[in-house]
């Protein structure tokens, strides 16, 4: 684990791929354990199946909206417990994040086991795949407690300076997976055959597995974190706490979940073209999720840098962490996108082995890929101001470039181009988010928060 602090800081640029590298590989792990179930689908059962796990995508970005929302408000105050080297306040935080996400998870695994058939209905899936949309729904649904838990735990562990622990818990994780899922297809080993089912199925062991191992080697390394009597003693929903994390959390969750239900409408423009456009539409995600690793990745570093400045009483650090991130991410970002430009064919290939289908995938690929770079910057800015608390401001502007441009340019551009208008809206949103989150963290944010921070 990095120190919270030292005498001579390393370079920034050191600093960020300390964290960055690790948490880079932990996010392909992820994507890589979708993608290859994504693959098994596709090439064990058919387009069907892919159709049929595609319509739950938005569903399951819902119920990452939530819990990572819960996670960016325990990553910011554990990261600024960490960063003014108060253990026990990093512990008393973890212990109130912990009842904050299981208490929402069961909520929505007792919800999703219950209402998964109307769910799926609401969405508009295609009546050929309903039945094993259901099926993955409520797997997926009902086994939320370890998916939040298991993205809470490795997001704390980061915000402490661990991000290996949750590297090799993931690697863990995907190993079983990939063993796993073709295993339930085809019903190796005397396993049942599961159809569309295995990919919930191995996907849910593979992350019990993964959290056992963490809390174990949490354990055995004395990480502070450890679930251990301290810890179980300060597990408890402190009324401070819980407000402190919530005022952070909320925004960011509001922000998720309007590109949640963005995602949502524009899943249903696609399904009106037909079970065809929504294996495309699967495809094109799964690559995307590719892109987006990097992005995303630097955002929480950006995040988790600058809490640390913030509670080691070093506010000034934030302008260049902010501008080393920007730089990273065109480096690192803009290399994953030029990378999907030159492979692409490829790529969709991978997924899809229907002509027509991958040449609408490849089409609608190549309108939108470029614009991640731009989401990646945005998520650098919107990360300094999320680690000093504020994330209203940020949130709010972000859910206006979802709701007020990207949903009604998605529905104008699909009546007036078709299927390729809806991925122009998406363009659209991501430079619209950055040049909104560039002009508040310039002209607003950095000269009232970083005064009042000094």
């Amino acid at each position: 684990m990095t120190a919270a602090a030292g005498s001579r800081p390393a370079p920034l640029w050191k600093t960020y791929l300390g964290l960055l590298a690790p948490m880079i590989l932990t996010n392909i792990l992820q994507t890589t354990a979708g993608t290859i179930d994504g693959i098994y689908l596709g090439r064990m059962i058919g387009v069907e199946a892919v159709a049929a796990v595609s319509a739950f995508f938005p569903v399951f970005f819902l119920l990452l909206a939530l819990v990572i929302g819960l996670s960016v408000g325990a990553t910011v105050l554990v990261g600024q417990a960490w960063g003014a080297r108060d253990p026990a306040k990093v512990r008393t935080i973890a212990g109130a994040a912990l009842w904050l996400t299981t208490g929402l998870a069961l909520v929505v695994a007792l919800g999703g086991g219950l209402f998964a058939p109307e769910l799926m209905r609401a969405l508009g899936t295609p009546a050929a795949v309903l039945a094993p949309a259901v099926t993955y729904a409520r797997l997926m649904l009902m086994g939320a407690p370890l998916i939040f838990l298991l993205l809470l735990v490795t997001s704390m562990s980061r915000a402490v300076g661990d991000a290996v622990t949750p590297l090799w818990a993931l690697a863990l994780a995907t190993a079983a997976a990939m063993a796993l899922t073709p295993a339930f297809i085809r019903g190796w080993f005397g396993l049942p055959k599961l159809g569309v089912a295995s990919a919930a199925v191995s996907t849910l062991l593979a992350f019990a597995l993964a959290l056992a191992w963490l809390l174990l080697r949490w354990r055995h390394s004395g990480h502070p974190l450890a679930p251990r009597a301290d810890l179980l003693r300060q597990s408890r929903p402190q009324a401070a706490l819980v407000r402190s994390i919530l005022r952070i959390a909320v925004p960011a969750s509001l922000q998720m979940l309007s590109m949640a239900a963005a995602e949502v409408v524009l899943l249903g423009l696609v399904n009106r073209h037909g079970v065809q456009a929504t294996a495309a539409y699967g495809a094109v995600t799964q690559v995307m999720s590719w892109l987006q690793l990097p992005a995303m990745s630097l955002g929480i570093a950006t995040s988790i840098l600058a809490s640390h400045a913030i509670g080691a009483g070093h506010p000034g650090r934030i302008g260049a962490i902010v501008r080393t991130g920007l730089r990273l991410e065109w480096l690192i970002t803009g290399g994953f996108v030029a990378a999907a430009y030159a492979a692409a064919p490829a790529l969709v290939a991978v997924f899809l082995t229907d002509p027509g289908v991958a040449a609408t995938a490849l089409e609608l690929l190549r309108i939108v890929a470029w614009s991640v770079v731009a989401l990646g910057m945005a998520n650098v800015l919107q990360g300094a101001m999320r680690a000093s608390g504020s994330v209203l401001a940020p949130a709010t502007l972000g859910m206006f470039a979802i709701l007020g441009i990207e949903l009604p340019t998605a529905f104008a551009l699909n009546a007036w181009i078709g299927l390729r208008g809806i991925w122009c809206s998406y363009a659209l949103a991501f430079i619209a988010m950055l040049v909104l989150n560039t002009a508040w963290f310039r002209w607003v944010w950095r000269h009232r928060r970083i005064g009042r921070m000094a």
